[in-house]
């Protein structure tokens, strides 16, 4: 059995000081930042962060296909991706129509399809029980495809 890696003993209180630290810098911004902004690249962002997404799903499926060791990592940024992807997509919607296609889109695809990465990195193993008998036929079926074989070479 493989042991845990040994992790610096200041990580946790980095990791713990980064967090305190952003409750006064987010606080700073919610006071400071315009509520209206326009950017020149606006597009730019979207697609490079869809390009990040597209190459995530990938790895990801490439992962689960190959047993990689690399599938909760892989599932865990992608899930993350497709949640921030949602709250994005919701709130820089201007408004109407736009914002509830946002809306649909999170629940129906993006939330979902993150819940399910979520799943893959809660319980892995159960994730790849589950895609082996999608992938095959049952052991009943095996087993009866076995006799019927051993049947025909009888005969």
């Amino acid at each position: 059995m493989p042991s845990e890696p040994v992790l610096p003993r200041w990580l946790p209180r980095l990791l713990a000081l980064v967090a305190i630290g952003l409750v006064p810098w987010t606080l700073w911004l919610t006071f400071s930042l315009p509520s209206r902004h326009i950017t020149e690249d606006y597009d730019l962002a979207w697609v490079g962060f869809d390009i990040a997404l597209a190459v995530a799903f990938g790895a990801t499926a490439w992962a689960t296909l190959r047993y990689s060791r690399w599938l909760v990592p892989l599932a865990a940024v992608t899930g993350t991706m497709l949640v921030c992807d949602a709250w994005f997509d919701i709130v820089t919607a201007s408004g109407g129509s736009d914002r509830l296609e946002a809306i649909v889109e999170a629940a129906f695809a993006e939330l979902p399809l993150a819940a399910l990465c979520g799943y893959i990195v809660y319980d892995v193993a159960r994730f790849r029980t589950t895609v082996e008998r999608l992938r095959g036929p049952s052991t009943a079926a095996r087993r009866a495809a076995l006799r019927a074989l051993a049947e025909d070479e009888r005969r």
